[in-house]
């Protein structure tokens, strides 16, 4: 895979129009946007941070940018995010990543979304935003995301965001509340596959599947063809084993013919012991467009898995997103695209061995190193 390019992310955020009434126009637009970048890479999480950053480092900035009135004011930093436009952002940082990332056969694709809980609005008592983002789990990059405001609406909000990447040969993962009709039909549509994890919010479909494996595990899969496969992993004080079962037995399922593209369904059985607790054990259920490969269902289901600990973990504990408190305007979801471009940049930067928080740390205390994550 090639790098994220610096320069193509410096050309794409360029092309942004400017929100602004001309006669407010003191600081170009591209130099706020590759500040408060840079400045978010850095550890910035306030406008105050980000414009009090740009002054730290204006000579340095004024190496590769313009800045005609030097370095704008947190208003500024506030006003613009407040109102520039999301779709143009979005144009952007899907441009940039496009550029440089192409999802390939077989790669797993990872559809999942957060709640930013910092942009609650008070007191109307609404959610606040939430983002659904596709993750691709073997080069460790968001290559999307969409905003929606209530949970309920990621069942939208994921349709609009698999018509923004080419799946083409790929695999999609998303989780129960993915779990639609027309959601996977456009996958296939779009030539690709996937793994879906089963609830109750599909009727009896998962208490089917669920029903199906326990009839089989009681009769030991006698005369029933299907894959198995298990994983043990030691470390960090825990023990986890991991049990998949796959089966295209499929014939016997009601209601399969509305399901595009199904050809499997899958149990992973999850057991988990960390000293001094009770071991638990964890089963769930997928529904597969994919042959039976227990290998290759348990590599797209630990995929998914990972979305947790590789990008909203990081966001959590290495962006402090929820703390963020931004709420007004179009604030809140431009900075979380800003914070999705901080942390591809971040991730592609592998020769420290720090964690996010440092990496962040260290970009901003050794321009150096900056340079290196902007891959300048």
């Amino acid at each position: 895979m090639s790098k994220l390019k610096s320069l193509t992310l410096f050309e794409s955020l360029a092309s942004i129009s400017d929100p602004r009434i001309e006669r407010t126009k003191e600081h170009k637009l591209v130099d706020i946007l590759v500040i408060a970048v840079c400045a978010t890479i850095c550890g910035a999480e306030s406008w105050e941070e980000i414009a009090e950053f740009g002054r730290a480092k204006q000579e340095w900035f004024a190496g590769f940018l313009e800045l005609p009135n030097g370095i704008a004011s947190h208003d500024t930093f506030r006003r613009v995010f407040l109102l520039l436009k999301p779709s143009e952002l979005q144009t952007s940082f899907l441009d940039w990543v496009q550029s440089a990332v192409r999802l390939t056969s077989g790669q797993v694709v990872n559809l999942d979304g957060k709640h930013l809980r910092g942009s609650k609005k008070q007191p109307d008592g609404k959610d606040g935003l939430r983002m659904v983002s596709a993750w691709a789990s073997a080069q460790r990059v968001v290559v999307g995301q969409v905003k929606t405001e209530e949970k309920s609406n990621e069942i939208t909000a994921i349709p609009e965001l698999l018509s923004m990447l080419d799946v083409s040969g790929c695999i999609v993962t998303i989780d129960a509340m993915g779990c639609q009709t027309k959601i996977v039909e456009q996958i296939v549509d779009q030539k690709g596959d996937y793994v879906v994890s089963l609830k109750g919010n599909q009727g009896n479909l998962h208490k089917d599947i669920k029903d199906y494996f326990y009839w089989a595990e009681k009769r030991r899969f006698k005369e029933i063809e299907y894959d198995y496969c298990e994983s043990l992993e030691k470390g960090h004080g825990r023990i986890e084993e991991r049990k998949c079962w796959v089966t295209e037995d499929i014939e016997w399922l009601e209601g399969k013919e509305k399901w595009v593209g199904l050809k499997s369904i899958v149990m992973v059985e999850a057991e988990r012991e960390v000293i001094g607790h009770k071991a638990t054990t964890e089963r769930r259920y997928f529904i597969s467009s994919l042959p039976a490969n227990a290998k290759e269902a348990m590599r797209c289901v630990r995929g998914h898995w990972s979305i947790e600990n590789s990008l909203h973990w990081c966001l959590d504990v290495g962006f402090r997103e929820d703390a963020c408190r931004t709420r007004t305007g179009h604030g809140a979801e431009n900075l979380a695209i800003v914070r999705h471009i901080a942390l591809n940049l971040l991730k592609q930067e592998q020769n420290c061995k720090l964690g996010i928080k440092g990496k962040r740390l260290k970009a901003g205390w050794d321009d150096r190193y900056l340079l290196k994550v902007l891959n300048i």
